[in-house]
């Protein structure tokens, strides 16, 4: 055995007998258990040529350590989410479908906050039939075409604001006719994995226009008023279809974002001329924009 081993045996004897007699609770018993486990692996010795007297560095050989971290990351499974996508309009499908809706009311001596003394009746009719093509898996273009009729008669009634201050009208009609075009593309999603419940998404441009007559008074003391209105807007109705069979669905929307344009001229008694213009935006749920369907996709 060299000088060397000799040395660092004797060293090592040196350090270990004070540890075994002060036992485990000695800080200097880590060192000495580092050194131990060095031991058991291979070491390198290098010499540190900027010193007079030869010293030697013990370096620790990392390979089985670089092993053993491979093997780790073998062990541990990559997570690969897979998210299903379920078809609820597949491609290449027609949908048809209508929306009717009529109302009717008639007023005897109706009272209501600052209105009294109404009577009259009024009626609407509102149709509107629908036509689209899926041309993607659950993304549908197509056409919406729709009529109104509005027909008012106000036989009498009265604005109370007050004891002292009230307006009274007697013998008002009014009729107007209304239609629209409006060209829309659907985009459906189904509700986890089920067929029969999904929302949709439907992006609306709409162009329209329509005429009313209005009229007042009787006999020889009557006025007319003729009025003709243009319209475009474009708006976003989410809604919810829900399927009856594998063909037919109820269908139920609300515009929630919307910009309109309006343009109303009227002529009274054939010499006075009126003109008006509005633009507005709307960012909200409008209740009065809610319409049921009936849709069947063939």
């Amino acid at each position: 055995m060299s000088k060397l081993g000799k040395s660092f045996i004797t060293l090592f004897i040196l350090t270990l007998v004070p540890l075994v007699a002060v036992g485990r609770d000695n800080p200097l018993y880590d060192a000495t258990a580092f050194v131990c486990d060095s031991l058991r692996t291979p070491l390198t010795t290098v010499a540190d040529t900027t010193r007079t007297s030869p010293v030697f560095v013990a370096q620790r050989d990392s390979a089985a350590e670089m092993d053993s971290a491979d093997a780790v990351k073998e062990e541990i499974e990559v997570y690969d989410p897979k998210f299903e996508s379920v078809v609820f309009v597949p491609k290449k499908q027609w949908i048809a479908g209508i929306s009717i809706s009529y109302t009717q009311s008639n007023q005897n001596d109706y009272q209501f906050l600052i209105l009294e003394d109404i009577n009259g009746d009024t009626y609407s009719f509102r149709v509107t039939p629908m036509l689209a093509y899926a041309v993607a898996p659950d993304l549908a273009i197509g056409g919406k075409f729709s009529y109104s009729r509005n027909l008012t008669k106000l036989e009498k009634g009265s604005v109370v604001l007050d004891s002292e201050t009230d307006y009274s009208v007697e013998n008002l009609y009014r009729l107007s006719h209304n239609y629209s075009f409006m060209a829309i593309m659907r985009n459906y999603f189904s509700l986890g994995h089920s067929k029969r419940f999904g929302f949709f998404t439907e992006v609306q441009a709409q162009i329209g226009g329509g005429q009313s007559k209005i009229m007042q008074g009787k006999s020889t003391d009557i006025t007319g008023t003729y009025e003709r209105n243009f319209s475009l807007s474009v708006g976003v109705a989410p809604g919810l279809a829900v399927f009856l069979n594998n063909y037919s669905a109820l269908e139920v929307n609300v515009g929630v974002l919307g910009f309109s344009y309006n343009h109303t001229k009227q002529i009274t008694d054939r010499i006075y001329v009126a003109d008006q213009k509005l633009k507005s935006a709307n960012f909200r749920i409008n209740l009065f924009s809610i319409t049921f369907g009936v849709a069947f996709y063939l």
